[in-house]
């Protein structure tokens, strides 16, 4: 019998639980987040689009970031 373990992860400051691995631009489709027009931080780094199609580790902390026009 196989047990599975969630994987835990907070996007901007809020805590998910997913039962299988899944990918950064899953895990925005998931959460309704935007896949463009954005930049990501995972846990304080810049981390690359290039390498959104990589599976989310557990514990990561992941800031979703928009660009704001100001004046």
């Amino acid at each position: 019998m196989t047990s599975t373990i969630p994987i835990g992860v907070t996007v901007n400051g809020v805590d998910h639980e997913f039962a299988e691995s899944l990918s950064i631009r899953e895990l925005l489709t998931r959460l309704e987040l935007p896949c463009q027009g954005v930049a990501l931080a995972v846990d304080g780094a810049v981390f690359p689009k290039s390498r959104w199609d990589e599976p989310v580790g557990r514990g990561w902390t992941i800031e979703v970031l928009t660009a704001v026009q100001g004046g």
